[in-house]
């Protein structure tokens, strides 16, 4: 996950809670952490995990994580990393969808004790403010209507002013460091604190960062409140939509939906009426690459027309 920033010192904004030394203490994984021994990272007090499920496909370790951290008793979630492709309301759907899959493989919601989450860090495309809020609100939207639980955002200060109208999900923070985060974008406090990434930040309530079986770095979260009080939060099913009413109909429907996304995104040669049209004109090779959607063409034919009338 993100590397999360400092805020500017001498800040008068008022601040989330503190972390707590008795606050549960968790980890998030992925294929980066390679095979893990998840007896022992139970045996070293570790109460919980969140289990990377996808990016654009399925995290290769996902199976085989949910399958050793649920048998060593501790208390999991899955989160999807949400990839710079994904820059409009339809794809953000199509990628919560592929999240649902990867639930569906490692056996079903039941399966999972702790909140599906959205990881959200990353703009490389610079969309606004309000296309990222929007993109985040499909994404959850779309997971809540699969699930019936209602998810969690992970981000980081930096970013977390691009979310606005969001704070009925609960905030998994990420900042590297002791100091508390400020409130941001409505949010007033955490439910999960991503306190270091396993080489800098804070440490775990017993000093260090490293975690038993597991070969180097991990991140590393604490929980608002204690073991005991984790468990009860999240220890058994959580309330929601029977999962019995997500039925056959449903996963066909959904792969209907991604097809037809994938296919509206998908970049193809010109057209044969464009090139009808165009294809005496200059257009730098254009015609000849894949360069756009069906779309794109259709948005470059009406300037081109428009050049042509001057």
């Amino acid at each position: 996950m993100g590397i999360s920033l400092l805020s500017k010192p001498g800040s008068e904004l008022t601040t989330m809670q503190n972390r707590n030394k008795g606050n549960a203490q968790g980890i998030d994984v992925s294929h980066h952490q390679g095979v893990i021994n998840w007896a022992k990272v139970a045996a070293s007090g570790i109460s919980f995990a969140f289990i990377k499920a996808t990016q654009n496909s399925m995290d290769p370790q996902f199976l085989a994580n949910v399958k050793g951290a649920k048998a060593a008793g501790l208390l999991i979630g899955a989160y999807h990393y949400l990839d710079d492709k994904v820059t409009t309301v339809d794809m953000a759907r199509a990628a919560a969808q592929t999240f649902f899959k990867a639930i569906v493989a490692a056996g079903g919601v039941d399966v999972f004790d702790l909140p599906f989450v959205l990881d959200y860090e990353s703009n490389e495309n610079k969309l606004t403010a309000l296309a990222i809020t929007a993109i985040a609100k499909a994404f959850m939207e779309e997971v809540q209507r699969y699930t019936g639980r209602v998810p969690m955002l992970y981000t980081y200060p930096e970013f977390i002013k691009n979310f606005s109208g969001l704070t009925k999900y609960p905030l998994w923070i990420a900042r590297y460091s002791n100091q508390v985060p400020v409130d941001a974008s409505g949010w007033r406090r955490w439910e999960f604190w991503q306190y270091s990434d396993g080489s800098v930040g804070g440490m775990l309530p017993t000093g260090g960062r490293s975690v038993p079986g597991i070969a180097g770095p991990v991140d590393l979260n604490e929980f608002d409140g204690t073991v005991e009080q984790v468990y009860a939060r999240y220890g058994k099913k959580q309330t929601g939509k029977d999962n019995d009413e997500v039925t056959k109909q449903d996963y066909e429907a959904l792969d209907k939906r991604i097809a037809k996304v994938e296919e509206v995104n998908k970049l193809v040669p010109a057209p044969k009426w464009f090139v009808l049209e165009f294809g005496s004109a200059d257009l730098n090779g254009l015609i000849a690459q894949p360069e756009f959607t069906a779309e794109g063409w259709r948005t470059l034919a009406v300037g081109m027309r428009a050049l042509n009338k001057k």
